[in-house]
């Protein structure tokens, strides 16, 4: 379905992912993830990134260290890869084109607002409020504070519970299969939202999500019309 005039039509609530969706983010997890598993000797996997998306920080801190025999205990493992992100996040990492202005929008519509995201907490307080957008949200949690992540819809429906609104009244916001999918188990209408990194699947999320946007601008004016 493609983007409408009743797309808040019965939404109380909207929850974004963070990386690729409110942040443009993904593209420097490559690197990262190349660096980090150089220090072992192991050649960076084509198919890593395809392997662990919508995992949660700490299930992939277990997945590499299960996959490739990293000697590191997860705790490091956590820490290692953290600090490593740290100067990404607070110097090279900006909001997604238009989406301030949603939030805006959102806001003003009196729409409560949540983040369900996959990253560590340490990077989701850093990025927030190095960008000044954490005041926006009634709730943010990271897939590590439940029990499973994407594509189980735990993390929405804790989100949703945070701030007292029903599934079906939730509008989800993400940019990898596995988090639409997350929505959608959650009982979630839930919109695509395009990124460079997960372009080789935009045709799969498009099957999966409810709504799709190439940008925030997308949906803005047609939104301001209701």
């Amino acid at each position: 379905m493609g983007i409408g005039d009743s797309m808040l039509k019965s939404i109380e609530a909207v929850i974004f992912d963070m990386d690729g969706t409110l942040i443009d983010s993904m593209w420097m997890w490559k690197s990262i993830d190349e660096e980090y598993l150089k220090r072992f000797d192991i050649d960076y996997p084509d198919d890593l990134q395809s392997n662990i998306e919508g995992m949660s920080f700490t299930e992939t801190c277990y997945y590499l260290k299960e996959k490739y025999d990293i000697p590191d205990d997860v705790d490091t493992i956590r820490n290692h890869i953290n600090t490593m992100a740290w100067d990404y996040y607070e110097n090279k990492v900006p909001m997604k084109n238009n989406a301030l202005n949603f939030l805006d929008l959102l806001t003003m519509k009196k729409i409560k607002l949540g983040i369900g995201t996959s990253n560590s907490r340490e990077l989701v307080n850093l990025v927030l409020s190095k960008l000044n957008v954490k005041h926006y949200f009634e709730s943010i949690r990271t897939s590590c504070e439940v029990e499973k992540g994407k594509p189980h819809p735990d993390i929405y429906l804790q989100v949703a519970k945070d701030i007292n609104i029903k599934p079906e009244n939730c509008l989800v916001f993400e940019d990898v299969p596995n988090g639409l999918l997350a929505a959608k188990g959650a009982g979630m209408k839930c919109c695509a939202v395009y990124d460079e990194f997960s372009a080789h699947v935009w045709d799969k999320m498009i099957e999966i999500a409810d709504y799709n946007i190439k940008d925030y601008g997308d949906i803005l004016n047609l939104i301001k019309e209701d």
